[in-house]
């Protein structure tokens, strides 16, 4: 059998999502930006396989197993490489081609020159914007707009210029050309004559790029009265509108652990959060937000805020987000709604009231569940009965669209407390057909499929299981024990017991099998977490002291930096200490911030960092301590005895009292 081509692999890893194809084998649970577990392919007590949602990527620190979802299908239930391409196809919705043909070739081919002609077509606009002698309309609107030049060029703004054929003459050379040209959507035919015309004439231009960064299309905003206002590229063989969320790219650039994203209407209201230092903003391409949108936007985050006018076009438009949402609500997922005053876009109301004011907005946007009973509710007195039971028959089948797990379950509780209905009767309501006051019919999926209405016996955990031990909320997860610091994150530090004194007090005793030099645990933790020292007091603090030691001295410096700047992120540390001491010095550090099980322990919590990166402090404190007590003691033994004064015979005594030799209980 011929090889499957290559072009179609590349679009199925685009659709995938790598978290979920191994979730739904190995339960994982989120550590940060990523995914980890026990690995399935070692026997291991903690975790060590980590998935990167952003890189569409596993990776074992155990083992060294890597791959991406393909290659994790084919190790994991042992397939060869074409069942487990056909089998992700099948859960993608999608065809795989039986053979390589010419076609598919061809096809391949010219994908990669629509890439080409496109990024030349985004290279061709920003030099309009700069050099064209009729930009200055371009440039006026985008001043007015308050937008700086960098913000401009962040974004990859450009002018397309008047004139019916400008990219015909720049890049239309041969018939080969011509057709890129068509099939990009960068230039029209007209069906009737054979006329080739720009699409894009005397716009400002806004390129869309996908998640690698490489220009797929764009949008055109007029400057002069023509219609439409806003025009995209059509659909291509590189551009699904449906699938793309416009600045998911640059947001992904300007913010390393990206954790939220804010979805709003137009290219405009994207650039100008940014320019105003809120980078976390994407809009869809003139189309509701739908599943493929969330599927994209919930590799990168675990919160997606929409952001609408708080006029009925606006809420209606609410409406059918939260419908096409229902279906993305996994456990550990959140949607919330932001709605803004009448007249008011997220571009003008920045502008008026600032970065932090509009960032508190966010902060007061309405979750989900709750949007959701309250757009249910509209126009029902749930104070009847009448009311109540109408009610449940159009939440309950919403709801059904939830996939199954914890937040599911909630939702189901909280509509039975608010309908006074048994779990078994709203159940019965699931399968009813269901649509939301003021949302077209055309608008919104109104049919649901018909399931069982309660699940399988088989299906339900059983009475022993962990589930149903919590006793506040039967079949809940129990509630995570309290850590056992003193158990858990006691001795994490080698090295052997001073000579002198004895180590200081705290609650870290016990062994783990974590063992680092003090001074290497609290470089790497102030790294990892640079605001970790801003919490400390000052006397927990450590005063930066003369020392021969090369690592110590590191982390006096680098204590130093922080004080200087505490603003300081991962990025800027790193390049701090590459800069200092060098590539070689830097990439060992990235190395051991990523491997070592203290800086990647994922119930390490902030809280226990600090304890953790207190205890360090001590442990140096100490062992200057002991090193000066240790130099002094040496210095009285040279003079000899007789030849000591009064005073210092006393030191010498009161030094050979707190000396405790070594024992075999201290290694």
């Amino acid at each position: 059998m011929s090889r499957i081509p290559q072009s179609f692999i590349d679009d199925l890893l685009n659709r995938l999502d790598i978290v979920e194809v191994v979730d739904h084998r190995v339960k994982l649970k989120k550590t940060g930006k990523n995914y980890a577990a026990c690995c399935p392919f070692h026997d291991e007590k903690t975790p060590s396989f980590s998935v990167s949602p952003d890189k569409q990527f596993y990776y074992c620190f155990g083992c060294g197993a890597s791959g991406n979802a393909i290659g994790f299908l084919m190790e994991y239930e042992r397939q060869g490489f074409v069942d487990a391409v056909e089998n992700l196809a099948k859960t993608a919705g999608m065809q795989v081609p039986r053979e390589e043909t010419t076609e598919s070739r061809e096809q391949h081919f010219k994908q990669k020159n629509l890439y080409t002609i496109l990024e030349k077509a985004s290279d061709f606009y920003q030099a309009q914007l700069k050099d064209n002698p009729k930009r200055d309309p371009a440039v006026h609107y985008l001043q007015d707009r308050g937008l700086s030049g960098a913000i401009a060029k962040q974004f990859g703004m450009g002018y397309a210029p008047q004139g019916w054929d400008n990219l015909l003459i720049k890049y239309g050379l041969t018939e080969e050309d011509i057709g890129l040209l068509v099939d990009s959507g960068l230039v029209i035919r007209r069906d009737d004559n054979n006329k080739l015309y720009d699409r894009f004439r005397h716009r400002i231009m806004f390129p869309i790029r996908d998640t690698r960064g490489r220009a797929i299309g764009f949008g055109g905003r007029v400057l002069d009265d023509s219609k439409p206002k806003y025009l995209n590229s059509p659909e291509t063989d590189v551009f699904h509108k449906g699938r793309e969320l416009y600045g998911l790219y640059e947001a992904r650039q300007n913010t390393r652990n990206l954790e939220q994203l804010l979805v709003v209407e137009g290219y405009m209201d994207v650039i100008a959060l940014a320019q105003y230092g809120i980078n976390n903003a994407v809009a869809t391409l003139g189309t509701a937000c739908g599943e493929d949108h969330l599927k994209l936007a919930f590799r990168y985050v675990h919160e997606v805020v929409f952001c609408f006018d708080g006029d009925n076009a606006g809420r209606s438009a609410a409406k059918r987000a939260l419908l096409n949402s229902l279906t993305s609500m996994e456990d550990g997922r959140q949607i919330k709604f932001l709605f803004l005053a009448e007249g008011q876009d997220p571009d003008t109301l920045v502008r008026q009231i600032g970065t932090e004011r509009f960032l508190e907005q966010i902060k007061t946007a309405i979750p989900l569940e709750d949007f959701l009973f309250d757009a249910t509710a509209e126009g029902i007195d749930i104070h009847t009965m009448d009311g109540r039971a109408r009610f449940s028959k159009v939440a309950a089948p919403l709801l059904n669209k939830i996939p199954l797990g914890v937040y599911r379950e909630l939702m189901f509780t909280n509509l039975a407390k608010r309908t006074g209905l048994s779990s078994a009767t709203i159940m019965e309501l699931t399968a009813e057909k269901v649509q939301l006051a003021n949302v077209a019919p055309t608008d919104t999926p109104t049919t649901l499929p018909n399931e069982p209405s309660p699940p399988s016996t088989s299906e339900q955990p059983p009475a022993n299981d962990t589930y149903a031990n919590n006793e506040l909320h039967p079949g809940l997860p129990p509630a995570e024990p309290e850590v056992d610091y003193e158990a858990e994150y006691g001795s994490l530090f080698q090295g052997e017991t001073p000579a002198v004194g004895h180590p200081p007090s705290g609650p870290f005793r016990k062994k783990t099998n974590i063992t680092l030099n003090p001074v290497t645990a609290a470089t790497l933790l102030l790294l990892d977490n640079p605001p970790l020292l801003q919490q400390l007091t000052e006397e927990q603090q450590l005063t930066t002291q003369p020392t021969d030691d090369v690592e110590l001295r590191r982390l006096f410096n680098l204590i130093e930096y922080l004080h200087t700047r505490p603003n300081s992120n991962f990025n800027t540390l790193l390049g701090f200490w590459g800069g200092a001491y060098g590539i070689d010095a830097q990439q060992e550090l990235a190395q051991m911030l990523a491997t070592h099980e203290l800086t990647r322990n994922t119930s390490l919590a902030t809280f226990e960092s600090t304890k953790v990166l207190c205890h360090a402090f001590d442990k140096i404190r100490h062992q200057y301590s002991t090193q000066d007590l240790n130099r002094e003691l040496a210095e009285l033994k040279t003079k000899g005895l007789k030849n000591l004064t009064a005073d210092e015979k006393d030191r010498f005594r009161a030094l050979i009292q707190s000396y405790r030799p070594k024992t075999s209980t201290d290694s």
